[in-house]
């Protein structure tokens, strides 16, 4: 029962994405374009939707069990950290570049010719070697980097900042 309503979300996922043109690739583009030949009209699909999702997540807080009855997951932290803002970047160039994220994407194959798969194939790729660049960007936060002290910085405010060692953790 709950792949039959996964099918049945992305399946109405897709159909809203389709009818918005959010697959077509011009009129995304056009959206992001604030400076030239700017489109407005993602906005209302932007807005209905978070319109929507305001209202659904109001809902779903107050309950304990999905409708399929499954527990609801809890609360998203609210942490801005490295992560988020790498993942967000990369994501908004992708998107800014291609003209497509994800889900469109997929619903464009049929019709979007070779740059679709292509597409598809480069984004795969991205998400098997993400996990690895994040242990690397993890890896290189645990090492001590050697900072030369600053000359310039009187020693009351390098003893305010705490920063009065030449090795520092990042």
């Amino acid at each position: 029962m709950r792949n039959f309503f996964a099918f049945l979300s992305g399946g109405l996922f897709g159909a809203g994405l389709l009818v918005a043109g959010m697959v077509d690739t011009k009129k995304v583009q056009g959206w992001l374009d604030v400076f030239g030949d700017w489109d407005p009209t993602l906005a209302f699909v932007l807005t209905g939707a978070v319109g929507v999702m305001f209202f659904v997540w109001m809902v779903a807080q107050r309950r304990e069990k999905s409708m399929l009855g499954s527990p609801m997951p809890g609360a998203f932290p609210r942490l801005v950290d490295r992560n988020l803002v790498l993942g967000s970047l990369l994501f908004g160039a992708g998107w800014g570049m291609a003209g497509l994220c994800p889900g469109p994407a997929m619903g464009s194959l049929s019709f979007n010719g070779w740059q679709g798969w292509l597409f598809i194939i480069a984004m795969g790729v991205g998400m098997a070697i993400a996990p690895r660049v994040k242990d690397w960007l993890s890896a290189l936060d645990r090492t001590k980097l050697e900072v030369p002290p600053c000359e310039n910085i009187p020693e009351e405010e390098r003893a305010l900042a705490g920063n009065t060692s030449r090795a520092v953790a990042r």
